[in-house]
């Protein structure tokens, strides 16, 4: 299993950033996705998640309305796109696949109960 994040990089407030998670090795279609982050010195958060086929979507307080996420499953490629990004979005963005154990909430937000992470993409917002 592998996740490629991608699409990072230094934006002024206010732009906008498309971030991608290419993912091999296993069936992309079968397993829900998300987004996390973590800005520094600061605890990995979530920020959206996305069932298998895309219908459903659920985000944090801080970004609804301002961030985007999506998957094309033919091409096994989940996306964020961010629009209007304030430096509080500054942080490394983390695609990760939920756990298939029956017991995990399908829209979870709480990060142990993804298996497998993506290594990551630097996003900062500048001021």
């Amino acid at each position: 299993v592998q996740l490629q994040a991608s699409g990072g990089g230094l934006v002024q407030a206010g732009g906008s950033l498309k971030l991608s998670c290419a993912a091999s090795g296993f069936s992309f279609s079968t397993y829900h996705m998300a987004w996390f982050r973590q800005a520094p010195g600061k605890e990995r958060e979530f920020v959206a998640t996305i069932s298998l086929y895309g219908g459903g979507t659920y985000y944090a307080d801080s970004v609804k309305g301002r961030f985007t996420i999506s998957r094309h499953n033919a091409k096994n490629t989940m996306y964020l796109q961010m629009n209007s990004l304030k430096p509080e979005d500054t942080a490394v963005y983390y695609c990760a696949r939920r756990g298939s154990g029956v017991s995990i909430p399908i829209a979870t937000r709480t990060a142990s109960d993804y298996d497998y992470w993506g290594q990551g993409t630097l996003v900062t917002v500048s001021s």
